[in-house]
């Protein structure tokens, strides 16, 4: 584990890019977001929103329902576009001297605390130590912490007694949580604490329900951290039916659902990955244990194995955009038994395809 200052590393991309511009045929392993989402129910439920369009959003009811839903008043609940504008307010609301981030993760809290001019500091996880967190590693001074968990691209799934470990009097702990509604249970989760100082938890509902087009998640942390990024936020930041989403996607049945699809993933992940150590004596190696809707694997001439798997139908997401990763990473999104199982024969095929 070591600490790098620098970017040199495409920090802008990300996995729908590789089904854009001639890829929306392929099947999509490069995006996270759950496959056959979102759910009829809660298409019916933004379409009701349409006929309100005229009046301007009232975010009231949906930031109870989030504060309900995490036990939480309603002043530690924030309502944003996505996860995205959230980073983006942390960067420019927040004074911090010294901002960190832990990587291999999500690069656009890095970009948007740069965009804000900010100079980032990395904490790089090593293959070797599972990419694990150690406290220890990230500089004492340090004033601004992020990390994801589970982690992007990753899929660790740190202790959160290792990540509130992270807590100091003076700083900002910001802890992504997109992903944790996928893991069985929300084992680990810091979401609706208030004991820990400083922590900012990050959730985003465009995974779980496929609606990233619709750009809805919130944040929660202290009542005064909040209105710190209310004040940096435009009006009416969140449209109506973003709102209604957001509204439905914390309610009883949702959660319901959420949690029988967090067991469906993990079972469906402990197929690919089966699948995926078949490859072992070919030089592939998984990231283990994977805890997300997501796998991270190394494999010799990863780069063009991805394009061989482009030419038999499959997308997958490139690894050297995260910093702390190289060339020969690649991050695989978990799919139903079917479509893995038809991944594994073109992998298979891909790799012949990009010889020894």
């Amino acid at each position: 584990m070591r600490t790098e200052d620098g970017a040199g590393h495409d920090l802008r991309h990300h996995g729908d890019a590789e089904v854009r511009d001639g890829g929306a045929a392929l099947v999509d392993l490069a995006v996270n977001v759950r496959a056959d989402t979102p759910p009829a129910w809660l298409r019916e439920r933004i379409a009701g929103s349409l006929d309100s369009l005229a009046a301007y959003p009232d975010g009231r009811a949906a930031r109870a329902a989030v504060a309900a839903r995490h036990g939480l008043p309603v002043e530690r609940v924030l309502l944003t576009a996505g996860a995205a504008e959230a980073f983006v307010l942390l960067a420019r609301a927040l004074k911090v001297r010294r901002p960190v981030v832990v990587h291999p993760q999500f690069t656009e809290p890095e970009a948007a605390l740069r965009d804000a001019g900010h100079t980032v500091d990395r904490v790089l996880l090593r293959e070797e130590d599972g990419f694990r967190l150690d406290p220890a590693a990230v500089p004492e001074d340090a004033d601004l912490v992020v990390i994801g968990n589970p982690t992007n691209p990753t899929s660790v799934l740190h202790p959160a007694a290792s990540v509130a470990a992270l807590a100091r009097p003076g700083r900002t702990l910001v802890v992504d949580e997109a992903f944790m509604d996928a893991v069985p249970g929300e084992r680990e989760a810091l979401a609706g604490r208030t004991d820990v100082p400083g922590l900012v938890v990050l959730r985003s509902l465009t995974k779980t329900w496929g609606l990233a087009g619709l750009r809805i998640g919130y944040v929660l942390a202290a009542p005064q951290t909040i209105a710190e990024l209310e004040r940096a936020q435009p009006l009416w930041p969140v449209s109506t039916p973003a709102l209604a989403a957001a509204e439905a996607c914390v309610g009883s049945q949702a959660l319901a659902e959420a949690a029988h699809a967090a067991h469906r993933i993990a079972a469906d992940r402990a197929h690919l990955v089966a699948g995926l150590r078949e490859f072992a004596a070919d030089g592939l190696r998984v990231a283990e244990p994977a805890e997300g809707p997501f796998v991270l694997v190394r494999l010799p001439r990863a780069r063009a194995v991805r394009g061989h798997l482009r030419d038999l139908g499959f997308a997958v997401r490139r690894g050297d955009t995260f910093p702390g990763l190289d060339g020969e990473w690649l991050r695989l999104a978990v799919r139903d038994r079917t479509t893995v199982n038809a991944f594994l024969q073109a992998l298979d095929r891909a790799m012949t395809l990009a010889g020894p």
